[in-house]
């Protein structure tokens, strides 16, 4: 699956027939589900623009709402992780398109996570498919990055006010890292103001009840259906 370079593509016309008998958001979304062409995606991002579709229902209706196609068919083992990593790019080149068009317009967001690899891990590849899934669940994600200092993940939470703070860890040296972080936010009288969601190939439900958190996620969409249930239980 290598994407084109170029991003204004059109549909065919009769691609474009086809779209009288669906709506232009419900086929983005279809597309993005489908893991068809970057490009293509990306002209019929173009087509809705031309129709005066606002940005904020084109981002909404139609990526978000194809992302969480994706996420569904992972969740039931139709697709796998080559397959959320080409989604999130097909995403990334569409809103190439969209991001200079969003100024002025609002989306709605659920909630707030704060996001991070914890201190001595530099590994970011499940941190950013679950940046990307919970982006497309319609959350606010501020992610501070990898190898991220405990006392850091405390400071932005005291400036953000995340309802979710997401601690990401591949490796079994990090874990104890984890259990730092919630120590340093009972430390901060912090703790009681968030819900710490803790992911990663090194974590395991056992680890997360010792430690204390209140989630343990063993794959991106696991995380964001405990995201959803923590803003509207």
């Amino acid at each position: 699956m290598n994407p084109a370079k170029t991003i204004n593509e059109q549909p065919s016309a009769a691609r474009l027939q086809g779209l009288r008998l669906a709506s232009i958001l419900d086929e983005i979304s279809s597309s993005i589900g489908n893991l068809r062409r970057p490009q293509e995606v990306c002209g019929l991002v173009n087509v809705a623009l031309s129709q005066n579709i606002p940005v904020a229902d084109i981002v909404d209706k139609g990526l978000r709402s194809g992302l969480q196609q994706v996420g569904a068919k992972y969740e039931a083992g139709e697709y796998f992780l080559a397959e959320l990593l080409f989604a999130a790019s097909i995403v990334d080149e569409t809103m190439q398109i969209v991001r200079p068009r969003l100024h002025g317009q609002a989306i709605q967001k659920k909630g707030t996570i704060l996001l991070g690899t914890v201190r001595g891990d530099i590994h970011d590849i499940g941190k950013n498919i679950f940046r990307m899934m919970a982006d497309a669940a319609g959350f606010a994600v501020h992610d501070l990055g990898v190898d991220v200092d405990p006392e850091l993940f405390v400071e932005q939470s005291k400036r953000i006010k995340p309802n979710i703070v997401g601690l990401s860890c591949l490796l079994t040296t990090g874990l104890s890292e984890i259990a730092v972080v919630v120590d340093q936010f009972e430390k901060s009288n912090m703790r009681n103001k968030v819900r710490v969601l803790i992911g990663g190939n090194a974590v395991t439900k056992e680890f997360g009840q010792e430690i204390g958190a209140d989630a343990v996620a063993l794959n991106a969409v696991e995380g964001v259906e405990f995201c959803r249930g923590a803003i509207d239980p």
